[in-house]
């Protein structure tokens, strides 16, 4: 008896050919604003506004209008730094990691999700300014020389190394979605009608002329690029567990915190790349190219993420059980009992307990419940920051120094800036730039196009036929 293996779903559905991925990403650039767009754009626009008020009174008074106190020195600023961080992981992990590992399902989310660790990091990086107090002397975490005598930053400072990891990660991303962006701005720059247009996406494309040559190039510094960006998925976020890791503070000294803060960085980061693309897919009806394959692997990531999070959890209960400090036993019983017990419970629910839902395959391929515990992994995230920070210094070994802490309204209006500015940035992206890579769409089509009449996988006014190498490495 013949029995035939089973053949994978597609990840473009519809018939797409080659013009109709063009037309399709195209149209959303050379278009006038859709409303969902315009209306979602002044809502986020508003929020900024409102943010940067916040912002700039922070910076005007001191930091004396946050909620902090003496025994509680680090509270929001840090959780939403680390938070931030967090969410700019999986960007770096689809576009490198995945292109190594010719993973095609990356292919119609790693444009998005490039872009949005990049908003994600600025967005961190607002808070390192924040906490600083005086953020015109940002400077002087930089080994620069100075007119100050032998003021030289502290090297054994993690919160130094922090600046050195930020900033290499941002600018490698940075180059990393531009050159993939390359291509596509190349096809924009040929239909471009006007001058205006013609000129700017001309000056972005860098002179693309779909050569070989270009191509293989092309190829060439991705993979180089890609290779660099991979050992930072793991060491950014590493060094950034280091601000906790090398104290002696309890509930902080612990040797698991490179791992689990790497594990919850891609939990939390493939968890707001779900929510981008499920509002994008609607909003551009972009359903052909954003499919529930797509949405089913990355909720299969997000459930191995939350359950290694979840062991991590138990594990350190475990190491705070066996080190026989009652230091340690205590921090961790104050955080489950504690007064900040409400903090805690919402973080294990969150981050535990919700993502098993997606071992139901309705479930995991459910719009609706996919988008909801997206937001509720989110949610989760920036709690356990908040309980490793805040439950660990509020009682320290002195009773008589015991204090809580309460976010004042300035507190509240810094992380709501960085909201209003991500969005206010990853909404401009997805309208004058492609939101999906056009080029490795057609990579995947091109197998399924090559058995079509000449006449009907046809081309797009302007493009050039020429295809990338990628194609022989991704059949």
């Amino acid at each position: 008896m013949h029995v035939t293996s089973p053949v994978r779903n597609p990840l473009v559905t519809g018939g797409k050919t080659y013009a109709d991925v063009t037309e399709d990403i195209c149209k959303q650039v050379e278009g006038k604003p859709t409303r969902a767009w315009t209306i979602a754009f002044i809502i986020s626009f508003v929020v900024l506004i409102y943010g940067t008020c916040c912002v700039f009174w922070t910076w005007w008074e001191g930091l004396g209008v946050w909620g902090l106190n003496k025994t509680v020195g680090w509270a929001w600023d840090i959780t939403n730094f680390v938070w931030w961080v967090g969410i700019g992981h999986a960007g770096t992990l689809i576009s490198a990691i995945l292109l190594l590992f010719r993973m095609k399902y990356r292919t119609s989310i790693n444009r998005a999700a490039e872009a949005m660790t990049i908003f994600a990091v600025i967005c961190a990086a607002s808070f390192i300014l924040m906490h600083m107090g005086r953020p015109w002397l940002a400077y002087w975490a930089l080994p620069l020389p100075n007119a100050f005598g032998s003021l030289w930053v502290n090297f054994n400072s993690p919160l130094v190394w922090d600046v050195f990891a930020i900033s290499t990660y941002f600018t490698v991303s940075l180059v990393f979605w531009y050159m993939g962006l390359v291509p596509d701005l190349a096809t924009i720059r040929d239909r471009a009608t006007s001058k205006v247009s013609r000129y700017i996406y001309g000056a972005f494309s860098l002179g693309w002329n779909g050569g070989a040559k270009t191509w293989a190039r092309y190829e060439y510094i991705s993979l180089i690029l890609a290779g660099i960006s991979t050992p930072l998925v793991l060491s950014v976020h590493t060094i950034v567990s280091f601000d906790f890791a090398t104290s002696v503070i309890p509930g902080w000294h612990t040797t698991i915190f490179p791992p689990y803060f790497v594990a919850g960085a891609i939990f939390s980061g493939f968890a707001m790349v779900q929510n981008l693309m499920l509002i994008t897919r609607v909003v551009f009806k972009l359903e052909d190219y954003i499919t529930f394959e797509h949405i089913e692997s990355m909720n299969k990531i997000i459930t191995l993420t939350g359950s290694i999070v979840g062991v991590a959890y138990i594990t350190e209960f475990f190491i705070a059980w066996y080190s026989g400090v009652e230091y340690e036993r205590y921090a961790f019983l104050n955080r489950m009992l504690g007064p900040y017990w409400w903090a805690y419970w919402a973080m294990m629910t969150c981050n535990v307990i919700s993502p098993q839902l997606f071992w139901s395959r309705r479930i995991r391929r459910s719009i609706t419940w996919t988008f909801v515990l997206s937001v509720i992994v989110n949610i989760g995230m920036w709690f356990e920051r908040f309980v490793i920070i805040v439950t660990s210094l509020h009682r320290d070994y002195l009773p008589s120094s015991w204090a809580m802490f309460s976010p004042t309204m300035f507190d509240i209006g810094d992380y709501i800036f960085s909201f209003g500015l991500f969005f206010t940035l990853f909404l401009l992206f997805a309208k004058f730039l492609p939101v999906i890579n056009m080029f490795e769409v057609k990579a995947i089509i091109r197998s399924a196009s090559e058995k079509l009449p000449a006449s009907v996988s046809g081309v797009a006014k302007g493009e050039r036929v020429t295809s990338p190498s990628f194609n022989k490495n991704a059949e």
